[in-house]
């Protein structure tokens, strides 16, 4: 039986991360008291005593986190920004390229982040193919729920007091420089960053992100992008699906499941390439899920709430 360490475990996604693993039979957790889980000593302890931690914290404390681990046998997935381009760690989305070999045998796994999941999701594929360049000059725009914002956003959001200016989408990032930007450059292997405009909306999860293409931006045709989505995402984590809701598409459509569903939209001129899931789903704590469960050697959906089993 594996033994598992939440560092952060009183974040969103240490506390997502911990009511799905709780009654799990496969696994033992190591939970430290509410006094101890700050302190470096019992961290540091739980650290090196684990088969496999996932660490839920900012940049800063999760690289301290990797300085307290000496044994070589602990396996980390770690949900911040830290690590998602480092050399020595494995980009944890295992459906693109050998990336799911490469988990299997890696004890460094950077969990990616939620945006740029749909990102890597729709571009990285089309890259690897030859369908657009890696000198495109992409775009990109992402819808996502305040859950992603954190505590304090999910506190302001649902607060009974709150701003009436909330009631409506928000875009943010308005300097360009989101910190997703990097791995979506670095994983797609793209020469520039992406115009990227993130949207934050009043509902709790859900996220749908789109790349519009020029048909001129395309070696091919909509068709050939199709085509290709169709052969590589056909499994019940990541499928390729024409659905929509009456000409229109939600982001909520799979808020509380852990699966995505690819889309191509649009016409021969100019086309969507279009992605939805929930961003505390495959874009965080069952993404980092999945990858724990690779990790284990055990089917890499257990533990998961797919839509195909609820819809």
């Amino acid at each position: 039986m594996k033994k598992i360490f939440i560092d952060g475990s009183a974040g969103t996604t240490g506390l997502r991360i911990y009511d799905r693993l709780s009654d799990r039979k496969d696994i033992e957790l190591i939970i430290l008291d509410d006094d101890k889980r700050k302190d470096n000593k019992y961290r540091k302890e739980a650290l090196n005593s684990c088969d496999i931690a996932f660490l839920c914290l900012p940049d800063d404390a999760a690289r301290e986190a990797i300085t307290l681990i000496d044994n070589p046998n602990t396996a980390i997935i770690d949900t911040s920004t830290a690590h998602r381009t480092n050399e020595g760690w494995v980009y944890g989305f295992p459906e693109i390229g050998n990336f799911r070999e490469k988990i299997a045998n890696s004890k460094r796994v950077a969990n990616p982040g939620c945006h740029a999941s749909g990102f890597v999701a729709l571009v990285q594929p089309l890259v690897n193919a030859g369908l657009i360049k890696s000198d495109a000059k992409l775009s990109a725009f992402s819808l996502t729920g305040y859950s992603g914002g954190g505590k304090k956003m999910i506190a302001d959001y649902e607060s009974a007091e709150r701003d009436p200016i909330l009631d409506g989408p928000r875009q943010y990032a308005l300097t360009q420089q989101h910190k997703h930007l990097k791995e979506m450059v670095s994983i797609c292997n793209l020469n520039y960053s992406p115009i990227f405009c993130p949207i934050v909306g009043d509902f709790y999860s859900g996220m749908e992100v789109t790349v519009p293409l020029f048909a001129d931006d395309v070696k091919g045709s909509i068709d050939d992008i199709k085509g290709l989505y169709k052969s590589i995402y056909n499994t019940s984590i990541i499928h390729y699906d024409e659905e929509e809701e009456s000409g229109f598409m939600s982001a909520t459509y799979l808020e509380g499941c852990d699966d995505m569903q690819i889309s191509v939209k649009g016409n021969n001129d100019r086309i969507l390439l279009i992605s939805r899931f929930d961003n505390l789903g495959k874009g965080a704590s069952g993404s980092a899920i999945q990858n724990m469960n690779i990790l284990m050697g055990i089917d890499e959906t257990t533990g998961l709430k797919l839509s195909k089993e609820t819809k």
